[in-house]
């Protein structure tokens, strides 16, 4: 797989190298998607820029700081550093970091509005060509309306752009965010409809639209502000169910675990939706950020720290769960020294905030050797065992009967059999489903969407309160952030300020 990611940014490179900034950028060239290889390229494009630092790095940072289970020392070893009082606490105010990601997603949904308003969909497609077309144009509409699900999940009302703008078209107002839904389930049937593997090894498949389809109808089965207003809450849950259900059995769990968060079982079959990316040409800074201090021989950070009483509800739940290691890092000696490098749990003072909480240990680079800032390790966005948690959380919801059968998969995996909660009522089984997207997908960027999925109140009483009233290990207002109760705060990040500084049509 490092093959393909070194054509896809090469060949991105030489397009982008090929125009000096007094041009148009190349993707705007009609003349580009005239033929397969070219359009193929500029495909590329559309997925590279979604693996660049702030479409990618800012992405996870914003989404993981904004779930309530996160923690950082980033500028400063302390409750009040400035990440900590704001976007850890969920008390988002105007920051770079959110800046960046919100011009870098909308500058793939522009590239892929071009692939769009240039490339003809060919109804009954016969050719190679006219194949590789249509899935070409169905990625375009893939990555604009994930790309969309994002923004709006975090920022609800946001200007929306289906067409490229032009000095006569500069400035876009807000659309509500049930308009933004709506526009996102239209680009993901079509894409449904078009992607069709032509693209090869790497790329979505025609399966990624369902799931996303799917998840857009969970979130609005639990929100009737963005309903269609001749649809019911259950007419929802089982339109969620119909396309999770297209994507059932067409991908399987890898035996380890582990082994999904190497660079050494890419693109392998739970994956279903992953940006490829590479040391020597994407400049992927993910390890750097994520590994903790000293692990590895070159520069790391290990800013982000998973609150303490969410690892402790995950150990409590499973205690020999294979998941814990693969998931947290706690324990473990200094790269260059041998000395030992531990925090919470493996030591309990809790004396400052780097020794009170576990790393996220998923996205780090794992070999000790690696000497580079940047690293190699792809990024999965949707792998299968989510889509099994889906599908047990719609089923419990429909009362099919499937629930169990759903979760039973994903524990087997790792040798654990569902906890007693899914043995219980309706509100029981709902309750630990939320919990068990936590054990299997944490920090992998659901978990801001999914604690907000049911609203405020339920984001207050299952993740707010049991934090701020945890008692094991025991809030400690020096080392464990307060998280808002404020549902003004807590729901939603402001629009970035150079979008309201750039866009007459916006005002706040």
């Amino acid at each position: 797989m490092k093959n393909l990611k070194f054509i896809i940014v090469i060949i991105f490179g030489i397009l982008t190298n090929s125009c000096n900034l007094d041009e148009d950028p190349i993707f705007l060239d009609e003349t580009m998607y005239d033929n397969p290889q070219s359009a193929k390229a500029a495909l590329d494009g559309i997925y590279e820029r979604l693996t660049t630092y702030d479409s990618m790095e800012r992405r996870y940072w914003i989404n993981n700081g904004f779930s309530g289970l996160f923690i950082t020392h980033r500028q400063g070893n302390n409750v009040n550093n400035p990440h900590n009082r704001n976007l850890m606490a969920l008390k988002p105010v105007q920051d770079l970091d959110s800046e960046r990601f919100w011009r870098g997603v909308y500058a793939a949904i522009a590239q892929a509005n071009a692939a769009i308003k240039n490339i003809s969909i060919t109804e009954n497609p016969t050719t190679s060509d006219e194949l590789l077309f249509n899935d070409i144009i169905g990625q375009a509409y893939f990555v604009r309306a994930w790309a969309y699900f994002d923004l709006t999940r975090l920022f609800k009302d946001i200007p929306l752009w289906t067409e490229l703008s032009d000095q006569d078209n500069i400035n876009k107002a807000k659309s509500l965010s049930k308009e933004v839904y709506a526009q996102i389930i239209s680009d993901a049937e079509v894409a449904a409809s078009l992607i069709n593997g032509s693209t090869g090894l790497g790329y979505p498949k025609q399966y990624a639209p369902n799931m996303l389809l799917a998840k857009v109808y969970m979130t609005l089965a639990t929100n009737s502000e963005l309903r269609n207003e001749s649809m019911s809450e259950m007419d929802y849950w089982q339109m969620a169910y119909d396309e999770a259900n297209k994507v059932y059995g067409q991908y399987s769990l890898v035996s380890d675990y582990s082994s999904i968060f190497t660079d050494s079982n890419e693109n392998n079959s739970e994956s279903i939706f992953e940006l490829q990316t590479s040391q020597d040409a994407s400049n992927s800074q993910m390890g750097r950020n994520y590994t903790p201090n000293n692990y590895k021989m070159s520069q790391n950070f290990g800013w982000l720290r998973v609150n303490a009483d969410i690892f402790e509800i995950h150990r409590a739940m499973y205690p020999n769960d294979p998941r814990i290691d693969a998931t947290y890092m706690y324990d473990y000696t200094h790269a260059r020294t041998g000395a030992p490098q531990r925090t919470y749990p493996a030591i309990t003072t809790r004396r400052n905030v780097r020794a009170s909480h576990p790393f996220l240990f998923k996205f780090a680079e794992k070999d000790k050797t690696h000497s580079n800032q940047f690293n190699s390790q792809n990024i999965v966005v949707y792998r299968y065992a989510d889509l099994l948690l889906m599908l047990a959380e719609i089923s419990n919801e429909l009362q099919n009967g499937q629930q169990l059968s759903f979760v039973t998969e994903v524990l087997n995996r790792v040798g654990m059999t569902p906890q007693v909660g899914f043995y219980g009522s309706q509100d029981d089984f709902r309750k630990a489903i939320m919990n068990e997207y936590r054990f299997e997908l944490i920090g992998e960027g659901e978990d801001s969407h999914n604690n907000r999925r049911r609203g405020f109140d339920y984001f207050l009483n299952n993740t707010i309160l049991i934090h701020n009233n945890n008692s094991n290990p025991g809030f400690k207002p020096s080392v464990d952030i307060l998280l808002s109760t404020d549902p003004t705060e807590t729901m939603s990040l402001p629009i970035p300020q150079i979008e309201i500084n750039t866009n007459e049509l916006i005002d706040g």
